[in-house]
């Protein structure tokens, strides 16, 4: 059965895991000052791999950086691909590869953030973007200083996805419904998704959005340009 003399007990990994926990909660709290001081708005983008968050971030870019100024934090394990794709646009980049000093973790932590501030320009930004590593578990455990959270949901992940992965669904302040160009291809149950949704987060905003042809963008862009984030930003179900 081999040699489990090395593995902690319970109480152990608790305790480690507070540690982990109390540590990124001290930095997200450091970023929060740093991003506030500099009178600068982080967004949380959140998603499973593949949902469309650098093809919706790229048509963002395309829309808001000619009139506000725009840093992106891009979190990956490894290449510099969708950072290399974001460039041009007229925003700051960050890239942190999470592969190079951070153990490879499937998400983006406080610390994580914290290293990429001295990359960016903050006091000369009015909006964060951090588009997250994906993974549907783990981005949303992390507080990483940001004032919201979005999370990019595809279609064709399937209307299960809010019960199976419910702290990352509830843990958005609005849900992008992505590559809704898709829905006449496909057996996706738009009511199910629904109800669903609404049994983990019930009132949460959603936008239908399709990033491939520009559907609901300009809307989500008028979401991340409130500061606020007014429920009214994003149009009701």
């Amino acid at each position: 059965m081999g040699d489990h003399s090395g593995y902690r007990t319970g109480a152990e990994r608790v305790e480690v895991l507070e540690r982990i926990l109390g540590e990124n909660e001290r930095v997200a709290r450091a970023n929060r000052a740093a991003f506030d001081a500099a009178g600068v708005t982080v967004v949380n983008l959140m998603s499973a791999p593949g949902a469309g968050k650098t093809t919706l971030l790229a048509e963002t870019l395309r829309r808001l950086a000619p009139h506000r100024r725009i840093g992106v934090i891009e979190g990956d394990i490894e290449t510099s691909l969708d950072a290399d794709r974001l460039a041009g646009f007229g925003a700051s980049i960050a890239l942190v590869n999470t592969g190079n000093g951070f153990g490879g973790e499937c998400h983006l932590d406080a610390p994580m953030i914290a290293s990429a501030l001295p990359r960016l320009p903050l006091a000369e930004l009015d909006l964060v973007i951090i588009e997250n590593v994906g993974n549907l578990v783990c981005p949303a455990e992390f507080a990483v200083g940001e004032d919201r959270r979005a999370m990019v949901f595809a279609v064709t992940e399937g209307e299960e996805k809010p019960l199976k992965y419910p702290v990352m669904f509830r843990s958005a302040d609005l849900v992008l419904v992505n590559k809704t160009d898709l829905l006449p291809h496909l057996d996706f149950d738009t009511e199910a998704f629904r109800r669903n949704l609404d049994a983990v987060h019930p009132g949460v905003d959603v936008l239908a959005i399709s990033a491939r042809t520009g559907m609901g963008v300009n809307a989500w862009c008028d979401w991340l340009a409130d500061p606020l984030g007014a429920p009214g930003a994003a149009p009701t179900r």
